[in-house]
């Protein structure tokens, strides 16, 4: 085998050619064009944070009606649109309220003389609004001691009370494992789903792929989460139902792009459910604040369908949620669809030969059947 010299160089003939180097401009503009897309995912992520507005929030309030009138131009007047306030007919109204997730907390104003005022508020539904609700406690308590004490009364007895309707678990006393554990169901349909596109093959195999995915995810995320850990509470089945569901519609959504036009459907499914989905999803804040109308299109997505469902399922069992189910059922049935409609529109067609032709090359080789025999 020679070898052939070019310019100093020894090249052998087997050594297959080096590929051209990229032009300077380009690589230049593949540089540039990088940190645009690490601007872009800081930008996703902490737009929403920077742009948070402690506004809208639901809270019940019960009490007489002039009471509650001037309770409401009071708190207006010096945190203008902070609260959206729900009016309850009694305490039992407003802890349903809560219980049911129309609010975040309650107010129940005295109803009679001598009554003194109660805070209400639901640590599981969100740390943010416990805490303003604490603030206003403090206030009412500060307001309550400077009455009794001008009326000449004992103001060590007039104390205003903050019951917990809603407490969190004791193993999660402050919600953070809860709203982070929002985060392993999001990446988990979205790894699940970008490996079964590049390593599974067909669309019963990849249904039934997805399948497997969500059985084996939505039990063994709970029996960590809640099992192990104890950030999940209430039916273990349900939050397996829950999480199994959440992950199938993040997974089958990216399998169904994939299928339907190529792996740059991996792209499109990772940008719709992380740099979107989960910065909108309001997992760690009341959803009111989010700026309007983000935050209602953050829970029509799967990260934030899913967070509510989890967390109500585990402490607010009265709420309805069906809204929730069907948001992340439709995901996973669109991703289903994409996925059988990608694998017929990747099939080729199937030609059918004329009837006409088909006999020509026996003709042919009869033909030429003499002319190979030596008689």
């Amino acid at each position: 085998m020679s070898n052939t010299s070019l310019r100093g160089h020894t090249v052998h003939p087997d050594t297959p050619p080096r590929p051209p180097h990229t032009k300077w401009g380009v690589a230049v503009l593949i540089g540039v064009g990088a940190a645009a897309a690490v601007a872009l995912i800081v930008i996703a992520f902490l737009w929403p944070t920077k742009a948070l507005t402690a506004q809208n929030l639901p809270v019940s309030i019960s009490g007489s009606p002039a009471v509650v009138s001037a309770f409401e131009t009071a708190v207006d007047e010096h945190s203008p649109g902070t609260f959206d306030w729900v009016k309850a007919d009694d305490r039992s109204d407003a802890v349903h309220q809560i219980k049911t997730r129309e609010t975040y907390g309650a107010i129940v104003l005295p109803a009679a003389q001598g009554q003194l005022p109660e805070v209400l508020t639901a640590p599981a539904g969100s740390s943010i609004a416990t805490q303003l609700l604490g603030v206003m406690a403090g206030q009412l308590q500060a307001q309550v001691t400077a009455q009794v004490t001008a009326a000449g009364g004992n103001p060590a007895g007039a104390v205003v009370k903050t019951t917990a309707v809603v407490p969190l678990s004791s193993d999660d006393p402050t919600g953070a494992g809860l709203t982070a554990s929002a985060f392993p169901m999001m990446m988990g349909g979205m790894i699940g789903g970008i490996l079964i596109s590049l390593l599974v093959v067909g669309p019963v195999r990849r249904l039934a792929a997805l399948a497997g995915l969500a059985v084996a995810v939505g039990i063994g995320i709970p029996l960590i989460l809640q099992t192990w850990f104890g950030f999940l509470q209430g039916d273990f089945w349900l939050n397996a139902a829950a999480i199994g569901l959440s992950v199938l519609a993040t997974a089958s959504f990216i399998v169904g792009c994939t299928s339907l036009i190529g792996r740059a459907g991996i792209a499109i499914g990772a940008v719709v459910t992380m740099l979107v989905g989960n910065p909108l999803s309001a997992a760690a804040v009341p959803v009111q604040f989010v700026p309007t109308p983000w935050g209602e299109i953050g829970q029509f997505m799967v990260p934030g369908a899913s967070n509510w469902l989890v967390r109500s399922l585990s402490y607010f069992p009265d709420a309805d949620v069906s809204k929730q189910w069907w948001i992340l059922g439709t995901w996973a049935a669109v991703g289903i669809l994409l996925t059988i409609v990608g694998h017929f529109r990747s099939q080729e067609p199937v030609h059918v030969p004329d009837a006409t032709l088909e006999h020509e090359p026996e003709h042919a080789a009869g033909a030429a059947a003499p002319a190979l025999n030596p008689a």
